[in-house]
């Protein structure tokens, strides 16, 4: 079959609205810079992109230009066994507390939703419930999970008074805050480590992945405040390599999986997690992804030293953030005041 110069047509005109909408984007983010008195203002209007790497710095980006407007240093460290607080709406570059009293590195922070406290989730095999509204420097220890594996990953389930974590035995486990206690544990493929989990926004749906790159989702049900039910969906191959995060969108459509293999790849929760998009350009293994809040754009850090801003309706490059002088391992994406066309 040929390609009529209806469809090229098509293709052109489709092409211009992408650009169009991309063109909007920008311009919208460029006007909350400019609105904004300091470049970094950490308020619910801000448009804040955020990578770490192995080279000790966290780096603050302009999402727009691609320009590093503040490099924050901390200690060269092999071993990470605390947390550090930083304010950045204050030049200061130090952190403004210092804690975590882990044995092992940790792998996983958060906070709760109106930041009333926050988790820790270390190789040591705990999970630790930190209140930091107590005005205690340092925060206040109010739980104190055993998980009895290293602890991988950790979030938060978008009912606020659970944690779901996958640790190095392949368990994946959801601790209930109220009942002090693990309420399920999961256990797709005993002893191969469960690398990376994120639970859907609106609670329905939970995706592990692990070492060999599979990826297993379970619906998520409320009926019983006190014993949710939790279905295995499907489980699929998503990488022929370890798979190093996975990351729901925020919209519940989409599923990213970073991969050692040097790519990510975009799954389709509507469609039987078909594949969307493979996205290529990373040299080295890729450690973490966010998505925008409007489930249309996503940000990857590598080891390539490189983070970059990807357009998923066609899965092309839009922005390379280039500082890292070592692998960028993490990323935090912010853009809630965004106006999306």
């Amino acid at each position: 079959m040929g390609h009529g110069g209806g469809d090229a047509g098509d293709g052109q005109h489709f092409e211009q609205q992408q650009e169009q909408q991309q063109q909007q984007y920008y311009a919208q983010m460029q006007q909350q810079q400019q609105q904004q008195q300091q470049p970094l203002q950490n308020d619910s209007h801000s448009v804040i992109l955020v990578t770490a790497g192995y080279d000790n710095t966290i780096r603050f980006w302009e999402a727009l230009s691609g320009i590093c407007s503040r490099t924050i240093k901390h200690p060269d460290s092999v071993r990470n066994h605390s947390v550090r607080l930083y304010d950045i709406n204050s030049s200061n570059e130090n952190p403004i507390v210092a804690f975590g009293d882990h044995t092992g590195n940790i792998t996983a922070t958060g906070f709760h939703g109106e930041g009333r406290w926050m988790f820790t989730a270390s190789e040591d095999g705990h999970l630790k419930i930190w209140d930091t509204r107590s005005g205690r420097n340092p925060p206040l220890l109010t739980r104190n999970f055993t998980n009895g594996a290293p602890i991988n990953d950790a979030v938060m389930h978008a009912n606020q008074g659970e944690l779901v974590t996958c640790d190095q035995n392949g368990s994946v486990k959801i601790w209930d805050l109220a009942a002090h206690s693990c309420t399920h544990e999961l256990v797709p493929e005993e002893g191969v480590p469960m690398r990376s989990v994120s639970v859907a926004s609106d609670g329905s749906m939970m995706v592990a992945a692990n070492n060999k790159g599979h990826v297993y989702v379970w619906r998520m049900s409320n009926t019983s405040s006190d014993n949710p039910e939790i279905t295995p969906v499907t489980k699929f191959t998503a990488h022929n390599d370890y798979i190093l995060r996975c990351v729901l969108s925020p919209d519940t459509k989409l599923l990213a999986t970073c991969s050692a293999d040097k790519t990510v790849k975009i799954w389709s929760t509507e469609q039987d997690f078909k594949l969307v998009l493979t996205l290529s350009g990373h040299q080295r293994w890729v450690w973490d992804c966010a998505f925008s809040a409007d489930s249309a754009y996503l940000v990857t850090a590598s080891s390539d030293h490189v983070s970059r801003l990807w357009e998923l309706a066609q899965g092309e490059t839009i922005r390379q953030y280039n500082g890292h002088h070592k692998a960028a391992v993490c990323v935090a994406l912010n853009d809630l005041s965004i106006g999306y066309p």
